[in-house]
């Protein structure tokens, strides 16, 4: 394997303890290993270590001792968390109703260098890069390995915007595990946002790396930064892809996720049904890391396409990579499920009678002459709707005139005369996006395509709530793939389980009390 050095300024923290505890865990075999030293007024205190527990004395935590701690490292901030200047341990308090500390857990900090090998080659590239994976599993070690290699061996402008001082640990001097990174520290956690945007404005970076993106402003943020060209590497809350996905709050790091309404052209070539999900945006990050274990990783490459089929129904395989003494071995190569085969034409059979549905909305491009109406906001809509549907540049042009209420009554005469040529004069009450969309759903028939999955939707909620309150498995009415697909989607963002039974077309979804 690769050498890794490993330094951890384990005598620094040892110092701020009280003399009794310091003794004790000089005494401990395995310290080169110690995780955290736990301190609870009234209890006995604990070092914990990868694998077990131990207590350190047989007497409980007094108040001197919690002080004693206190006085020794750096100010408390407002998460609670304080710091040894220049080191990387991390002392976090917890308070009781009176804002008084009656516990502390003293985490050990360590700067791993040698950890980005099995990366190197996607922190290089250029590429925005999200990193994913439970807590403890060494995504903040990962991201100051990275600030290190980019800012002192490639040279290029970084700039970590450290929310907790995890990164670079307390003090005003940054810990040199950084390199030649610069740091900003964030005042108050929920100002994050606010000094990522400030970084890239102010110091005209070419890397900005930030830790734990967790709320809509940061995902907001994010993009900001990224469609500046700058260089993202970040981690986020959550251990998988799909776990990104079904957040609603984050989903619009990988591109965010809508329901779209097809054309019917477009919906027979898909095969699918007319109404279905689709990525909003191009993703903030281009390539996802999930982070397995400390010497696994599953490596997606192209994170646009990714989501594409993971939305349309096609499994994902990405590029499993695994730490080994010579450096690291690729396990699996990235392998996408190909969309199904389109049968050939002269395969094609003649539906039985029992098989023909009229579809509605079935008709040739509809060119619509807006009278008055924004042309701008129509185009979105029939973007949005995916209906056969165009802009005519004259009435000429036209099969239909699109105009407002207002209109109408102040220029009756106007329209007379192009009702007179023949064309058909459609009325919207005012001049927004919302009102367009109705009246292309009236037309292309969608209203009820549209109510019967605002019907769908609704049971769930009903049922999510009542498995919420009862613990109780429900069972939903049978859908189509489609709707069950909307339904398994809004109950997994209600942190609940769900399962599809039966066979089509009796089809449908179980929630269940819990995932898994």
């Amino acid at each position: 394997m690769p050498s890794r050095e490993i330094t951890d300024d384990l005598d620094l923290l040892l110092r701020v303890m009280p003399p009794h505890l310091r003794d004790a865990l000089h005494r401990q075999a395995d310290l080169r290993h110690l995780i955290e030293i736990v301190m609870d007024l009234g209890r006995k205190p604990e070092a914990r270590f990868p694998t077990f527990a131990v207590d350190l004395s047989d007497q409980a935590i007094v108040r001197e001792d919690i002080d004693y701690v206190i006085h020794r490292v750096g100010t408390f901030t407002q998460d609670n968390r304080a710091g040894i200047e220049r080191t990387l341990h991390r002392i976090s308090a917890i308070r009781n109703r009176r804002d008084t500390v009656v516990g502390l857990t003293c985490r050990v900090g360590r700067a791993v260098y040698g950890t980005v090998d099995i990366l190197r080659d996607v922190v290089e590239s250029g590429k925005s890069l999200l990193l994913l994976g439970r807590p403890g599993v060494g995504k903040t070690t990962l991201l100051r390995e990275s600030a290190r290699v980019l800012s002192k061996e490639l040279n290029k402008r970084v700039i970590i915007v450290d929310t907790s001082n995890e990164i670079a640990g307390d003090g005003d001097i940054p810990h040199p595990g950084i390199g030649n990174s610069r740091r900003m520290q964030v005042p108050r956690p929920e100002l994050q946002h606010a000094v990522m945007i400030e970084a890239v404005e102010n110091h005209m970076p070419e890397v900005i790396v930030i830790d734990e993106i967790g709320t809509e402003a940061e995902a907001l943020a994010s993009r900001t930064i990224a469609e500046r060209g700058v260089q993202l590497i970040a981690t986020a809350h959550g251990n998988s892809i799909d776990n990104l996905l079904m957040n609603p709050t984050l989903s619009d790091l990988l591109g965010g996720i809508h329901a779209v309404t097809l054309g019917d052209e477009e919906a027979r070539r898909r095969g699918t049904q007319k109404t279905v999900l689709e990525r909003k945006a191009p993703p903030t990050f281009d390539t996802l890391v999930e982070i397995r274990n400390r010497d696994e990783f599953s490596v997606f490459h192209e994170t646009a396409s990714v989501v594409d089929a993971f939305l349309r129904g096609r499994k994902i395989r990405p590029e499993v990579r695994v730490r080994r003494p010579e450096g690291f071995e690729v396990l699996e190569e990235a392998v996408t499920e190909p969309e199904p085969k389109k049968r050939k034409a002269s395969e094609a059979r003649e539906p039985r009678e029992e098989e023909r549905t009229e579809e509605p909305g079935a008709r040739k491009t509809v060119r619509i002459y807006p009278y008055g109406v924004s042309k701008d906001r129509l185009t979105r809509a029939i973007h949005d709707l995916h209906v056969p549907a165009a802009i005519a540049k004259t009435p000429k042009d036209a099969d239909v005139v699109l105009t407002l209420k207002a209109h109408e009554k102040r220029q009756p005469r106007t329209l007379k005369d192009l009702e007179d040529q023949g064309l058909e004069i459609s009325i919207i009450r005012s001049n927004t996006v919302s009102q367009m969309k109705t009246y292309l759903m009236n037309t292309f028939g969608l209203e009820d395509r549209k109510s019967e999955e605002d019907g769908a939707i609704s049971e769930t909620q009903e049922a999510v709530d009542r498995v919420l309150s009862f613990g109780k498995p429900i069972e939903l009415s049978p859908q189509s793939s489609h709707i069950r697909r909307i339904q398994h989607l809004y109950i997994e963002q209600a942190g609940l389980g769900s399962e599809s039974r039966g066979e089509v077309p009796w089809r449908r979804v179980i929630v269940l009390p819990t995932r898994g």
